[in-house]
């Protein structure tokens, strides 16, 4: 004879007195005394990432108002669909950051100091090809970096910095398609 009635008691290993504390201190925000991450760490790691964001976004806008020729639409196109994809993760990493009740370093006097990757001024479409290519696996490489020392301490960060890798890794892909 089997019993098909409920439990509800709370299974081992919650700490209820812990989730009954996320109460508290409610001008933290999302922030609860259970976070385990180095929230200034993290929040370096992110504005890091944001201006290097800020800055592909800037190299790639740039790529694509100035590539010209009927042969090269489609290096146009992907340069449009970049920058905004780069927008996002811009848009992503902000919100984050705010999130940990940090504040966004937007402050475009630091910004190339800031960045992971280099901006470019290339004029050639296979220049702006190599520079985009290059800038993505820096990217890549800083996502891997920073999600490895994140580790288990901030899943939410985490995961945020594994969904941005991988678009960047898609970026890797169609660029080094680009190259003659």
């Amino acid at each position: 004879m089997s019993d098909t009635t409920t439990s509800n008691a709370i299974p081992a290993g919650i700490d209820t007195a812990a989730i009954r504390a996320a109460a508290q201190n409610l001008d933290d925000g999302a922030v609860t005394a259970g976070y385990r991450g180095d929230r200034g760490a993290v929040l370096a790691m992110l504005n890091g990432a944001l201006a290097t964001e800020l800055v592909c976004i800037l190299r790639y806008k740039r790529h694509y108002y100035t590539v010209t020729g009927p042969q090269n639409g489609h290096a146009k196109a992907e340069f449009l669909e970049h920058a905004l994809q780069e927008q996002e993760h811009a848009d992503w990493l902000a919100e984050r950051i705010v999130q940990l009740n940090g504040e966004p370093d937007f402050n475009p006097a630091t910004l190339l100091g800031r960045s992971h990757a280099e901006y470019d001024d290339s004029s050639n479409v296979q220049g702006m090809v190599r520079a985009n290519l290059i800038a993505e696996r820096v990217a890549i490489e800083a996502y891997r970096q920073m999600i490895e020392q994140i580790g288990d301490s901030d899943p939410t960060t985490r995961l945020l910095l594994v969904k941005i890798m991988a678009v960047e890794e898609e970026h890797a892909e169609d660029m080094r398609d680009l190259l003659e």
